[in-house]
């Protein structure tokens, strides 16, 4: 077996910037003494990637891989996933004293979509996250990728207790009956097959430039509507104009706006897709800023 590849770079964020305080709860992502580990896959080469931050104005990566190109890619998908090359100053500038998301704005510039490094993952979220509390879509997930995950075998022969989304030749083929037993309603089971299906054959390619064609065959699948597809795009694709408006935190966000503080009031999708029109190719940010999506 060779010894790995290792690769680093520095790098100035584009405006103001803040590495996540938090490594989320599906257990891909860990925060250890301030620096953020996780593992992906260059095809089916295992990737660790670590990101620290030593200063305000640069952002650190380090890869190691059994391949400069698989190095690459690590680093290429978590500066993706972390948002460290996306200007946002314009929005800042735009919508700093805007009445519904201005002091978020100026408080918390730094504050960026939370992405995924790979859309196929960003997938598999939205469709476990369906209709359900995140809390519970989290622990599924965790038990999705303990059960099917892919680890990170060391050049030494050990084990991390890292693990990579499956991939989806993997989740293809697994049971339904078996996702089910993770705490997956049936129906979404199904449909998690279904999708995975369409992408490890090919048919849906979440990488590809014009991403409406993938939306439309992925609708086409029963169990994902609008907001799986928008959920997909926004966290996935960095798609900022695309917002899940059917999200229940903005309906419920918009509901009390429009009712004037009614904290029962829920909105319908299409209020919430018009409330948030004027922020138009930022809508997606804007909804991180009014509810933290």
């Amino acid at each position: 077996m060779t010894g790995p590849f290792e690769l680093r770079e520095e790098v100035i964020p584009a405006g103001p910037f803040r590495l996540p305080r938090r490594a989320g709860m599906d257990g891909m992502l860990r925060r250890r003494s301030g620096v953020l580990e996780r593992l992906l896959h260059h095809g089916e080469e295992p990737v660790l990637v670590r990101v620290a931050q030593p200063a305000r104005d640069r952002v650190l990566l380090g890869a190691r891989a059994r391949s400069r190109e698989a190095a690459e890619h690590g680093i290429s998908r978590m500066r993706f996933a972390l948002g460290v090359d996306f200007d946002q100053r314009p929005f800042l500038r735009r919508f700093a004293h805007d009445e519904l998301i201005g002091r978020s704005v100026r408080r918390r510039p730094w504050l960026r979509v939370g992405r995924r490094p790979e859309p196929f993952e960003a997938l598999v979220l939205a469709i476990c996250e369906q209709l359900i509390e995140y809390e519970r879509a989290a622990a599924i997930e965790r038990r999705i990728v303990a059960a099917l995950g892919r680890r990170w075998v060391g050049w030494d022969g050990g084990h991390s207790n890292l693990a990579d989304m499956p991939a989806a030749e993997l989740l293809a083929g697994t049971a339904p009956a078996l996702l089910q037993s993770f705490d997956l309603a049936g129906c979404r089971a199904i449909t998690l097959t279904r999708a995975a299906r369409e992408v490890a054959r090919g048919r849906v390619d979440l990488s590809a430039e014009r991403h409406e064609d993938g939306w439309r065959r992925l609708r086409a699948i029963p169990g994902i509507g609008p907001w799986t597809v928008e959920m997909l795009a926004l966290n996935g694709q960095g798609r900022h104009d695309q917002l899940p408006a059917g999200d229940l935190g903005l309906l419920k966000f918009v509901g009390r706006a429009l009712s004037g503080g009614d904290p029962r009031a829920i909105a319908e999708e299409q209020q919430v897709r018009e409330f948030f029109a004027p922020y138009g190719e930022w809508a997606g940010l804007a909804a991180v800023h009014a509810v933290g999506l």
